[in-house]
């Protein structure tokens, strides 16, 4: 059976017909609805401990730098995180340490970076639809981070960050205050993502899923506009076509289906990390 039923006039008509079809296929397999929050909170240390170990196969991973939070859906203003020192290739759900307000470890036994603290901490309270937040040091958005700018829709991928991320101009690239984070949250304001000057790249989400994904998206749309710049002047999309397009893959329903794939491969291949 067609989905669409008559040609669109306009690449605007088009993304939105393309949107009208993909909204049943989303709600048969949209983001897992929980009434009990302990089962709530083990699918979100499942699918944190799954994105870790996704950033870890991506080479996401360097050092001890990099961190990936998911809110507890019963006490609220704490997180779920990894533990400082450890490889995401290694973490497992039962590897997870909570963090309170005050920057406290209240569940597990091992210490919680201090960025990712002051970071998450203050992403998470300046807004209260963010499950999930995501940064490390990949190569490429840490690069592009260095170049001063937001990113420009050359892509169909890029363009589900139009006119949705920021770029965050502060010299003091080692974030381990509060104040310091503060500025970050009002500079990311309802925005999924930013790019941290000189430091890489953010982003968030209504899952954890979700925020996953944008990261990986848009640690390729750094790399796609190195790649492009290096040969020219890239082609744009138009702002009504950007939009438009960003109205279908750019949601927070997209975002989170875009990362199914590969949350599906990883706990195939890695069914460990469900420990």
């Amino acid at each position: 059976m067609d989905v669409v039923t008559s040609i669109p006039d306009t690449e605007s008509d088009l993304a939105v017909s393309k949107q009208a079809a993909y909204e049943p296929l989303f709600k048969r397999r949209g983001p897992s609805r929980f009434e009990d929050l302990g089962q709530e909170r083990q699918h979100r240390k499942e699918r944190l401990a799954a994105g870790f170990r996704i950033f870890a196969a991506l080479g996401f991973s360097e050092g001890v730098a990099g961190h990936i939070t998911a809110r507890d859906p019963e006490f609220t203003d704490t997180f779920w995180v990894n533990p400082f020192g450890m490889h995401f290739a290694h973490i497992t759900v039962s590897d997870l340490i909570r963090v309170d307000s005050a920057g406290d470890v209240v569940e597990g036994s091992m210490p919680v970076n201090v960025a990712a603290f002051a970071i998450h901490h203050q992403v998470h309270a300046a807004r209260p639809d963010v499950v999930a937040a995501a940064h490390t040091h990949s190569i490429y958005g840490k690069a592009w981070s260095a170049v001063g700018r937001l990113l420009d829709p050359i892509t169909q991928d890029a363009c589900a960050f139009y006119e949705d991320h920021v770029f965050f101009d502060d010299t003091r690239v080692l974030v381990t205050e509060a104040s310091e984070a503060a500025r970050i949250a009002e500079c990311l304001g309802t925005h999924k993502a930013a790019i941290l000057r000189n430091h890489g790249l953010l982003s968030v989400g209504q899952t954890v899923d979700e925020a996953v994904w944008w990261f990986i998206s848009m640690e390729r749309c750094c790399q796609a506009q190195f790649l492009a710049e290096s040969v020219g002047t890239p082609l744009q999309v138009d702002p009504e076509n950007a939009r438009a397009t960003r109205a279908v893959n750019g949601t927070p329903l997209a975002g989170w289906f875009q990362c199914q794939p590969l949350c599906d491969r990883i706990l195939r291949q890695q069914p460990d990390l469900l420990g």
